[in-house]
């Protein structure tokens, strides 16, 4: 959760406040010995649901049960730390789990854009860009599992990551849905393949830079 750079400094505290919200709940698990792992695998079943509600078009619903339920997605590596049970597994696992909550969103997304007719006519133009945002957004993972293993280190390295994603996918959906002609949603999809690709962009820049300076 350190890992941010200026720029994100809102987002950064949005995140802080949103850990220290859910403190409690964290030592609640640890002491009921809850498993991270189990804590992982809901959060997963969680972001799947979600990508229904979004390919049904239910957007407030689909933001509102993100936005409740997004705790899912952080508890378990505090679960984890706190009660002195991280794993190689847990952290593979979480990571793998993450992927598949992310296409699940994504995935969802894009079949909203497929299934629905856009009511200003720009159904073809945002389903190429919710399809760019699945794409540009697994990409964002992949470049820095492989930096990992390369030695070189993203800590800080573009626009967004999972947790603005994740508030970004929640809030103006739980508050505005399709309104307006979906224009909010709309700018919400934009966004998101917009920071994946600069995010992307970035990555392989600063990777690029740190293995010929090497």
């Amino acid at each position: 959760m350190g890992r941010r750079s200026v720029a994100l400094a809102p987002w950064h505290w949005i995140v802080r406040a949103y850990l220290r919200l859910i403190d409690p709940l964290v030592d609640a698990c640890v002491r009921l010995g809850v498993s991270p792992n189990a804590l992982t695998l809901i959060g997963t079943a969680v972001a799947i649901g979600v990508g229904g509600l979004f390919a049904a078009g239910r957007m407030h619903l689909a933001g509102w049960t993100l936005g409740l339920l997004a705790f899912f997605d952080v508890i378990d590596g505090a679960v984890a730390r706190r009660a002195g049970r991280t794993t190689p597994f847990g952290g593979f696992l979480d990571s793998t789990m993450d992927r598949v909550a992310d296409g699940a969103l994504l995935g969802g997304i894009v079949a909203f854009y497929a299934m629905h007719p856009h009511p200003a006519g720009r159904g073809p133009l945002m389903l190429g860009v919710a399809l760019l945002a699945l794409v540009a957004i697994q990409l964002t993972s992949y470049t820095r599992a492989k930096a990992d293993r390369l030695g070189v280190d993203l800590a800080g390295v573009g626009w967004f990551e999972r947790p603005e994603r994740i508030t970004l996918l929640a809030a103006p959906q739980a508050f505005f849905g399709l309104r307006w002609e979906w224009a909010v949603f709309d700018l919400v999809v934009a966004v998101l393949a917009l920071a994946a690709v600069v995010t992307v962009g970035q990555r392989l820049r600063h990777v690029a830079r740190a293995l010929y300076l090497s």
